[in-house]
Order: structure tokens, then C-alpha cells, then sequence
């Protein structure tokens, strides 16, 4: 049968609000923009432009019709009757969702709605509006999201206390994913794991351990947090942000830190406290509980991580600026290339690039689908002046033109989605406490600068992340042989701690501590790297199941 003919006739056999509820599953997929999907039809073309749906690839329509419970129209259609776990493109989250919709009635909606009445603007709580509709509103004010189901579940368990049990099956099912190891693995829509508990064993069952029963940690490795410029390491294990979710059925009232990050081997369901410090820790900890379980994840979960942009401006020999060429920056592009590929990225390079080319290479990136990937980085690697960055033809592109083809407006499938820059240069002229050592374009020595002062260039726009290699009005060094402070830090230190779960703020803090305390051959060149960011979750990294690059 023609495949566009199967889809008119799926179309045919569904329901207007079947047709919502086929977009709500697609929400992720679509980039949450779903103002365009009138009909099945749209819904369907829309798939297909994003080549999710075609007669090769019919797995997704099978699954979303299996998903709202239309099994017969299934075997209508002559689809196949088995949906492979590993081809799933609609997440658990969404489904437990509209699960939890087909399960509550009128009434149960309208007290749902009266409890949301001072949290969701009046508009959003209208008659008219459905248990999904309320749902999306609740995602888009931040209020639910797949790692964070504590308002939901508190609501469900006054309105309807029967389906509470959903939502405790998809926290558990959601922490006892399969894992290799102690340290989780990447699956095809991986996810940040530190811990996890035998699912053989009732999460519940935890509150009811003594400490002596216990077992004791045994770290794998150590991060370490920045505060004034100080590294701080943590002796006694630290949970990550995921404990949270793992333990939450039987010890809610524990909570993490979000700036270390500790892997532990053995069983994971439990931790030591001594006795002793068991009433302090507890009452530490719970006293932090309500701060950090409002600051929540990224979602890392989406068919391909995304793109890593470098741009390695090298050779300015025809600038006509008497720029001289970055030696050392191919080690870093080739340091990049290993670590953001070894993280799943998509890697792109361009080499040498005037300001025009520049221009179109992130007008063009921005003009791209992204709905399937999770997020998007630009490592620019270059010279530069106050406020921008020079195109090997002495031309000058600022920060925020560089940034600007990736906000929600011009960039939709980005939307509420990471951006992260990593800008290779100098901030200013001046040198901390400059001795020997010049900045580039008039010096001759193993480690140079790349000049930039940066006016107004922190983002404006939510979700990005800029790291800058130094602070406003300094420069930063690169060495000819071993390529910039800033950049090997930042290579190192992803390698070095994504594997234990931590966040990208806490990684470029462990790298401001790190570049911080290094110096040239006199001893006398300092360097202050510093991150400026919109950002509104925690960016942590699925771990990968491949071993770290070597550096």
C-alpha cells in the first residue's frame, strides 16, 4: 500500500483529540512546537520533513498508536504488531503523562486545575483546557520535567492517590536502568547515572535500613569544588543530583550538593553516616533539600547529542593586520575533536576563516533542525580585539553575532536547549603582572595571546554558556607546543569528571582553579578564566559507554 495512502487513512481512523494526544508524544520530537499540527496530517508531514516517518522507517507511527491504545487500528493498517525497545522514539516521561491523563476524569482535572490555581496563570486553567494542555503548561513554567516529579506527584496523590503509583514505577524503572558497571553506561537515550539500586529490591525497603546495615562506600574518584580561586576536595562522599531520583521513594529527604560529584562501587542503594554525625548530616542535609531540588537537568536523552562547532583560525599572514599564526592551536582543535566526539557530539571544523565565512558558517548552523539533538557547542579558536573575534582576512565578528543565529527566536529547535561557546581569546591587552612574555602580533616567545576584551557579551538570551579563556581586560597564553591554558584545562577536566557525574559549572570552576594556579617559564604570567551563562538547569553529560580519550 502507498505509504502516503496508509498515512490519510491513519489519519482517517483517529480522533480529534487522539490527534492531541499523538502531538503531546511527539513533543520532544517536534521541538515542542506544536502550534503547527492542526490534523494528523501536519502532524505526520511534520515527522516525515524531520525523516522520523517513512515507508522505510513506519516504526513511529505503530508506537504512538500502541502508545493511545489503538491496537485494532494497528492490524488495520497491516503495521507490524511488536515495537523493539532499542527503535523507541517516544520517551517513558511522555508516555507516563498521557497515561496519567487517560486515568483522570473531569473532576479530577477541576481540583487538579484548583491546586494549580496560584502556580499556573489563570488562562492555562480554563474549562476548556485538557489534563495535557496542563501538562505542557507545567513543563513550559518548569514546574515538571522528566527528573523532576515531586509537584506532579503531590498533586496525583490529593487528586487521585491510586495513580501515584504510576509515577513511583517511572522513578523506579527510570533508576534501575540497566548499567555495566558502577559507573552508567551510554544507552540509545542515555541518561547521567551515578547510582542505582537491584531491582529485585523494594525501593521501599530502604527507609526501613538501620545504618549498621549498611555498607560503606568506597569512592572511585574525587572533584573538586573553586571558592576563591581555592581547590577543595571532599574527603567524605558527596551524592550526585541523580540520588535524588534513585532514592527518592524511601529517603526523600535527602538531597545533594551541585558542585561535587562522587562515583561510589559496590551497592549504591544506601551510605554511611557515623554514628555520631547521623543527627548533624541528616539536619544539614534536609536543610538544603528544598534549594536543590529546584535545580534540575538538562535532558540529555535525545536520538544524537548534537553538534560541535570548532573554528581554528590559524594563519593570518594575509590579514594585513600583522597578526601572526596561533601556533599551537592545532593541538587544541585536536584535543576538542577527541573529547566532544568521545561525549557523542557531531563534529564539524572549519579551518581558517575570513569574517564573511565566519558569518555564514553559524548562520548556517542555525538554520539546521535540531529538534533530535540534546544541545549545541562552538569552540572559537582565533585573535581578537575589543569585543570580537578576527577572520583570518583581519575582519572582526562580535561575540553576540556569533551567538545570535542560536536564540529561541531565530533558532526554534534549540529552544530551552543548552548552547554552549567556548571562546579561545583574550579579554583585554593587559598581562597579570606581564613580564617577558607579549601578547600576540608583536611577541616572540613559546607562549602568546589572542587579544579580545569582551563588552556586554554575556548572553541575554536563556540557556547559553559562554566560557571565556580569562577575565575582562587580561589576556590569555598559548604555547606553541602544548596549546592553550585555557582549552587543555577544559579537555582535561571533561574527561577527568564527566565520568563521575558532575555538571558543566562545576567543571569549568575546577578549570578556573586549575589555570589559575599556572604560570610561565618565570613564574610571573597568571591567567583567570570565566564562565558567563543564562543557563537554567544543570548541563551534565550522559557518562559514555566508550573509555576516555587520551590526551
Amino acid at each position: 500500500m502507498d505509504f502516503q495512502k496508509l498515512l490519510l487513512e491513519a489519519g482517517n481512523g483517529l480522533r480529534r483529540d487522539e490527534v492531541k494526544a499523538l502531538a503531546f508524544l511527539c513533543t520532544d520530537l517536534l521541538g515542542r512546537h506544536l502550534s503547527s499540527v492542526e490534523s494528523a496530517s501536519d502532524l505526520f508531514s511534520n515527522l516525515a520533513d524531520q525523516d522520523l516517518l517513512s515507508a522505510e522507517q513506519p516504526h513511529l507511527l505503530t508506537e504512538l498508536l500502541f502508545a493511545i491504545h489503538r491496537p485494532r487500528l494497528v492490524r488495520d493498517l497491516q503495521l507490524t504488531d511488536q515495537v523493539s525497545a532499542d527503535r523507541s522514539l517516544i520517551s517513558p516521561y511522555r508516555k507516563l503523562l498521557y497515561n496519567l491523563s487517560e486515568e483522570l476524569t473531569d473532576p479530577d482535572l477541576k481540583q487538579m486545575k484548583f491546586l494549580l490555581k496560584d502556580t499556573l496563570p489563570r488562562r492555562k486553567l480554563e474549562d476548556h483546557v485538557t489534563t495535557l494542555e496542563v501538562f505542557l503548561e507545567m513543563e513550559r513554567m518548569d514546574h515538571i520535567s522528566d527528573t523532576h516529579l515531586d509537584i506532579l506527584e503531590s498533586i496525583i496523590e490529593l487528586v487521585c492517590p491510586v495513580l501515584k503509583e504510576k509515577i513511583i514505577q517511572f522513578k523506579a524503572q527510570q533508576a534501575a536502568a540497566p548499567h555495566s558497571g558502577p559507573v552508567a553506561q551510554e544507552t540509545s537515550r542515555p541518561r547521567s547515572r551515578t547510582y542505582h539500586f537491584e531491582p529485585s529490591r523494594d525501593p521501599k525497603s530502604l527507609e526501613r535500613t538501620s545504618s549498621s546495615e549498611m555498607p560503606e562506600f568506597q569512592p572511585l574518584a574525587k572533584c573538586t569544588v573553586n571558592s576563591s580561586n581555592t581547590s577543595m576536595d571532599y574527603q567524605r562522599p558527596v551524592h550526585c543530583e541523580d540520588e535524588r531520583e534513585v532514592l527518592s521513594h524511601g529517603l526523600s529527604h535527602l538531597s545533594t550538593g551541585t558542585s561535587s560529584c562522587v562515583p561510589f562501587k559496590g551497592r549504591t542503594d544506601a551510605f554511611v553516616i557515623s554514628q555520631e554525625n547521623e543527627t548533624t548530616s541528616r539536619n544539614q542535609i534536609s536543610q538544603t533539600t528544598s534549594t536543590n531540588t529546584l535545580l534540575r537537568t538538562y535532558p540529555m536523552k535525545a536520538a544524537k547529542r548534537g553538534v560541535c562547532l570548532i573554528v581554528n583560525n590559524y594563519d593570518f599572514s594575509n590579514s594585513g593586520k600583522g597578526l601572526q599564526k596561533r601556533e599551537g592551536t592545532m593541538v587544541d582543535e585536536e584535543c576538542l575533536h577527541k573529547v566532544f566526539r568521545w561525549l557523542g557530539f557531531e563534529i564539524e571544523t572549519r579551518t581558517d576563516c575570513k569574517r564573511e565565512e565566519m558569518l555564514s558558517v553559524m548562520q548556517e548552523l542555525g538554520s539546521r533542525n535540531h529538534s533530535q539533538t540534546d544541545c549545541l557547542v562552538c569552540c572559537i579558536l582565533s585573535h581578537g580585539q575589543e569585543g570580537s573575534v578576527y577572520g583570518v582576512d583581519g575582519g572582526t565578528v562580535t561575540i553576540k553575532e556569533l551567538m545570535a543565529p542560536f536564540n529561541g527566536q531565530n533558532c526554534s529547535s534549540l529552544a530551552e536547549k543548552p548552547k554552549l561557546f567556548f571562546i579561545q581569546a583574550c579579554q583585554g591587552v593587559r598581562e597579570q603582572k606581564a613580564v617577558y612574555i607579549e601578547t600576540d602580533g608583536r611577541a616572540r616567545s613559546h607562549v602568546r595571546s589572542d587579544a579580545i576584551e569582551v563588552k556586554d557579551s554575556i548572553p541575554s538570551d536563556a540557556d547559553f554558556l559562554l566560557g571565556m579563556a580569562t577575565v575582562p581586560s587580561f589576556v590569555s597564553f598559548r604555547e606553541r607546543k602544548n596549546g592553550t591554558w585555557f582549552i587543555q584545562s577544559l579537555c582535561h577536566n571533561l574527561v577527568q569528571m564527566v565520568p563521575s557525574g558532575c555538571d558543566l559549572v562545576s567543571i569549568l570552576t575546577k578549570v578556573n582553579a586549575d589555570v589559575s594556579q599556572r604560570t610561565d617559564s618565570s613564574g610571573a604570567k597568571k591567567q583567570m578564566p570565566q564562565p558567563a551563562f543564562s543557563l537554567r538547569k544543570k548541563v551534565v553529560f550522559p557518562i559514555p559507554a566508550a573509555p576516555p580519550p587520551v590526551l
